[in-house]
């Protein structure tokens, strides 16, 4: 086996892979369409332009309505209000996600409570949950997490029987089914994400889908500045702010829109190719299929780092590094366990409902979930959507990377950790650096 780059030696792959986000011709012939209209923002709600692109992608989703928003993490905020959850209810959330599935919750007034994960999908464990419901729990937040669903049939089932709303976070499931249902469509709420990493994308902004009237309408009055819905039928009147997304925004997820069944066929198919080179790799695992998901999508390929006990081997973050240098885009710490995150600054002093009306102190220091706790720091390893829209070849050379290091992880092991660099520790936590070369 070649000297690993890492160590001076020549990398895998050294070509770039298909840039992103994609865009056609037809896309800027229609900004600029939109841009000679002299009519830029999303008001009124929805506009005619809105009202065509939100019909087609709810109707991709399996949903009779949808709503276009700021972004994500908005779009999580305004399904929770929209939803009646209220000051000091709690929401349970996965604890291996990006930060903003909890902080949304933080910024409704209710307090997030976390639940574990699922080792073969690192999304919701549904007796996780069991265990994490209480009196005051009002709703549960699944997050179809990278390349797999959460276990909806079993999460909703438990939901119905806990009287729970169900907010599922889509961010990285457009186009996505589990059982033959679109994601977001099989809770109350779903959110999505077209933030300019996600398979759709114009740089910001969200979606909110769902098909219940109540629902929408109460989406529509929170997004809306607090004005009345267009139909207005069951008259709710909430406290709203301006959570409107552009026509500018819309003219380029028209586009994403249409280039997305095939973008998402190829991830796929990429994809299975790689879980099968993978399978013949020692030290690493691919995250095993989960039959339930009738329309696979992928805005990560994820899979584990797992050296065999009793040998030397690096740590994870090393490992990744070590195929980051073979020319292969990675990370290991993409997520952290959110408690533990340097951005979740959740104490009493600044969100009062984590103290007020409880006979306990909500304290996110003694959260522990083992398996969340895993995937962030010891074990997951993702590869960006990109690396599996090109060509063929570009699914070998991942495989070869990794086949190189992880046949190798006796000579990395003998290296100074710190050669794991600040990339590899993860892009929203690179303050982490120094803490990481303890390891």
């Amino acid at each position: 086996m070649s000297k690993l780059a890492i160590l001076g030696g020549d990398p895998v792959r050294r070509k770039p892979f298909t840039p992103w986000p994609q865009y056609r011709e037809s896309d800027i012939a229609r900004i600029v369409k939109i841009v000679e209209s002299r009519h830029w923002g999303g008001y009124p709600l929805p506009t005619p332009l809105a009202k065509g692109f939100c019909e087609d992608f709810a109707a991709l989703q399996g949903a009779k309505y949808a709503l276009p928003v700021a972004n994500g993490t908005v779009a999580i905020t305004v399904a929770l209000q929209a939803a009646g959850i209220g000051f000091g209810d709690e929401v349970i959330v996965p604890a291996y996600t990006w930060d903003g599935t909890a902080t949304a919750a933080l910024a409704m007034g209710a307090v997030p409570v976390f639940a574990d994960v699922d080792p073969n999908t690192y999304c919701l464990d549904v007796e996780s949950v069991r265990k994490a419901i209480t009196p005051r729990t009002k709703a549960v937040v699944p997050v179809h997490l990278a390349m797999r669903f959460t276990e909806m049939d079993s999460l909703l089932a438990l939901a119905e029987e806990r009287g729970l709303i169900v907010i599922e976070d889509c961010a990285h499931a457009h186009g996505g089914a589990y059982q033959s249902q679109g994601a977001g469509s099989m809770g109350d709420i779903g959110c999505f994400s077209f933030q300019e990493s996600k398979t759709m994308t114009a740089g910001e902004g969200g979606m909110v889908i769902t098909n219940e009237l109540k629902h929408y309408e109460a989406l529509q009055t929170v997004v809306n500045c607090g004005r009345a819905s267009l139909t207005d039928q069951f008259g709710q009147r909430l406290i709203g702010l301006n959570y409107r997304m552009t026509d500018l925004q819309i003219g380029l997820l028209m586009g994403q829109l249409e280039m997305l069944p095939d973008l998402r066929a190829k991830r796929a198919e990429r994809a299975a190719q790689l879980s099968e080179l993978l399978s013949a790799i020692p030290n690493v695992r691919a995250l095993p299929a989960q039959p339930a998901i009738t329309r696979p999508t992928h805005y990560c390929y994820i899979f584990q780092y797992r050296p065999e006990p009793g040998k030397p081997a690096p740590h994870r973050d090393l490992f990744v590094a070590a195929i980051e240098k073979e020319g292969i885009p990675c990370d290991g710490r993409f997520y952290e366990a959110v408690y533990k995150s340097d951005l979740f600054y959740a104490t009493p002093a600044n969100c009062a409902q984590l103290a007020l009306g409880r006979d306990e102190v909500m304290d996110y220091s003694k959260c522990h979930c083992p398996v969340s706790e895993r995937a962030a720091y010891d074990e997951s390893v993702w590869f960006f959507q990109f690396c599996l829209i090109g060509e063929e070849e570009d699914v070998r050379d991942l495989a070869r990377a990794v086949e190189k290091v992880a046949t190798q992880l006796d000579v990395l092991a003998r290296q100074d950790p710190a050669l794991a660099g600040v990339k590899a520790m993860g892009r929203a936590q690179r303050a982490r650096v120094e803490r990481a070369k303890n390891y």
